[in-house]
């Protein structure tokens, strides 16, 4: 082996054992497992620049086995990177860029957050897509590089993963490679216990290339790396290793997983290895070799700056990677809305989106669509978005297939890469599968569109398995995720703007299957949902006379309208408050708040879901209409009515309380 290699690699064990222990907590073995196929990778292939870490055509890395973050962050500190020894010792401590797991926004280099295993070998696939999606719109010589993911045993047990390997292998991305880490070893000890499948031979099942090697040989590393950069298909690396290397009585073994060494081991691993040095000091010469190492993508960033300096499609590359929506396309989302109000079309909230989606995908290019297998039902295909395959990735429609989870990290992927705005559907009851991608969509701060539609009972006849009665209240719960539940045409348009113009905020659309009236009688330029809430109809004699305030959203918006007419029919002046983004309505004025709140009148929410949330609103003593279980199966007038959300019971509600 060879010896500034070996000193090299032990110059991350080492950072990554001591940082951990400092910290006393963390994942020291799989850094010191993997720091022979990480410095090969980071020292011979990768194609990066530490001075310029936003350059687009650079190759990303993925460390998918987030636990190891150490890894990365040695990495970092070694090649040259904003990251200081004093961020390594700063590891897992509050307000320090080196958090117990990578967190995308955090520090330059982490491409994306993980620690959710599986969730990073899934985002590389949305990656990896996204740079197919690139170089066909703009050509390879403005975009080129490669997605290299470091995986281990538990990412790859995650059924996640499995979506994530079949949609790659189906769609060739030859030019995204996984290093998985065959150490054997989980928390509970030899993975034997839980898994015995052959890992190359599932991934070639499903498409790819796959090669064994020893992960601590450097020479069969490069060998492996090469081979695979040559692939047609998207290859897997077997990377055989010992967990802890280095570690004289603990290494090999699931003791170096998830806890610091110990003082005493340390001291024994630097006899054993020959590192004379004490904690954190990395000699001159091997952080020369490293940065020397570094330094090498400045050439093939300045080679690709002067290239592209005067290219037409770099220049349109560059303005789509940077997530600016182009002029036009609200004067036409409004152009859309006026002819609405003057249609005063009854349609499902999923038609009217299908049909908002007609208008935004034909001016906003960046948008790309997709589903789980449910374009009919979700309407997200449009006729600006034909499908991609594997043979043309010109296409700006995705089939995912039957992979929701799956297709939320790829959609993350997308995003994380830069240059497109992804939205794709499903069923909102499968929000539950997706919900560890929308998570991090959340927490990652990025512009994906989820599509939910079959929102309540109102599905019908497909039954409780698919009436999604406590989503609503389940995303709601999620910070920094705009759940957008439109109660008309009108109010469709006005969420997809607001998912769209939020760039820091994902956005679930809760859509329905059923056909609702359109409420507004009058065209607004204003995005009255952006307030997240507003009064629709004001009661008889205006505010300072209101007695009752009916709070809905979505499809019961109508069976409030409903219960106010018999309500106002009664001299009791009722006003009904469409509620689309509660999220919304929280970052508005108390007193915008106060005035469409009302004061002092009786208040009911009506919502064909779970009360859960709702008494911020009404009040412990306030009525609410909808559901306290589950759902059943039979006709969507038929649900409601045995349900008791009708017009009726919310003005027995009402007048119980005046």
């Amino acid at each position: 082996m060879n010896t500034t290699h070996t000193q090299m690699a032990n110059a991350i064990r080492f950072l990554s054992a001591d940082a951990v222990q400092t910290a006393k907590s963390g994942h020291p073995g799989m850094p010191m497992g993997m720091a022979d196929v990480a410095t090969v990778l980071f020292t011979k292939f990768l194609k990066y620049d530490p001075k310029a870490p936003k350059w687009h055509n650079r190759d990303r890395f993925v460390l998918s086995a987030g636990h190891g973050s150490m890894l990365i962050y040695s990495l970092l500190y070694l090649t040259g990177y904003k990251c200081s020894l004093n961020d390594i010792k700063s590891f897992r401590q509050l307000g320090a860029k080196t958090a117990g797991h990578p967190e995308f926004g955090h520090i330059d280099g982490v491409e994306t957050t993980t620690g959710p295993l599986g969730q990073g070998i899934t985002m590389s696939v949305g990656m990896a897509l996204s740079e197919k999606m690139m170089a066909t719109r703009y050509g390879d010589k403005v975009i080129d590089h490669h997605t290299y993911v470091i995986a281990g045993d538990g990412c790859l047990m995650e059924g996640i993963s499995q979506e994530a390997i079949s949609l790659a292998g189906h769609l060739k991305l030859n030019k995204m490679i996984v290093l998985w880490d065959d150490n054997e070893i989980s928390i509970d000890g030899n993975t034997n216990l839980a898994t015995s499948d052959d890992q190359c031979a599932r991934f070639e099942a499903s498409g790819w290339d796959s090669q064994k090697i020893d992960g601590h040989d450097p020479a069969a590393i490069s060998k492996a790396i090469a081979k695979a950069k040559k692939s047609k298909k998207p290859s897997l690396i077997a990377c055989k290793t010992i967990i802890g290397l280095g570690a004289p009585t603990k290494g090999g073994t699931h003791h170096t997983h998830g806890a610091p060494l110990g003082e005493d081991e340390i001291q024994k691993m630097r006899k054993a290895l020959n590192w004379e040095y004490p904690a954190y000091l990395i000699p001159k010469d091997i952080l020369i070799a490293w940065r020397t190492a570094g330094a090498r993508g400045a050439a093939d960033r300045a080679a690709w700056e002067k290239r592209t300096k005067r290219m037409k499609s770099a220049e349109e590359m560059k303005k789509m990677a940077a997530g600016k929506l182009p002029a036009g396309w609200i004067a036409k989302l409004n152009s859309f809305k006026k002819k609405m109000v003057s249609e005063q079309p009854n349609l499902a909230t999923r038609q009217a989106s299908g049909k908002v989606l007609e208008v935004l995908t034909s001016a906003i290019p960046a948008l790309i669509g997709g589903s789980a297998d449910l374009s009919g039902s979700v309407n997200t295909m449009t006729s600006s978005t034909k499908s991609l395959t594997n043979k043309d990735f010109s296409g700006r429609y995705i089939h995912y297939g039957v992979r929701e989870h799956g297709m939320g990290a790829v959609m993350n992927g997308l995003t994380l890469h830069g240059g497109f705005i992804p939205y794709s559907g499903t069923f909102a009851v499968f929000a539950d599968y997706m919900k560890g991608a929308m998570r991090l969509s959340a927490l990652m701060a990025q512009r994906v569109v989820y599509v939910l539609t079959h929102d309540s009972i109102g599905l019908g006849e497909d039954g409780p398995t698919h009436q999604p009665v406590e989503t609503l209240p389940m995303l709601r719960a999620l910070p920094n995720f705009n759940v957008l539940r439109p109660c008309d045409i009108i109010e469709t348009a006005e969420c997809w703007q607001i998912a769209l113009e939020n760039k820091s905020t994902p956005s679930g659309m809760m859509l329905s299957r059923q056909g609702v009236p359109t409420q507004r009688k009058t065209h607004n330029k204003r995005n009255m949902s952006a307030y997240g809430a507003y009064v629709l109809l004001e009661g008889k004699g205006g505010a300072a006379k209101r007695q009752v305030t009916l709070l809905a959203t979505g499809s019961e918006v109508d069976i409030a309208v409903e219960a106010r007419s018999i309500l106002q029919k009664d001299s009791v002046s009722t006003a009904v408050v469409s509620m689309p983004c509660w999220e919304l309505f929280e970052t508005q004025s108390k007193a915008y708040q106060a005035k469409v709140l009302g004061k002092d009148t009786v208040k009911v929410g009506v919502e064909a879901a779970l009360r859960f949330g709702w008494d911020k609103y009404l009040g412990s003593d306030g009525g609410f209409v909808g559901m306290n279980g589950f759902g059943a199966s039979a006709p969507a007038p038929a649900l409601y009515e045995h349900f008791g959300i009708t017009a009726a019971n919310v003005v027995a509600e009402a007048k119980a309380r005046l």
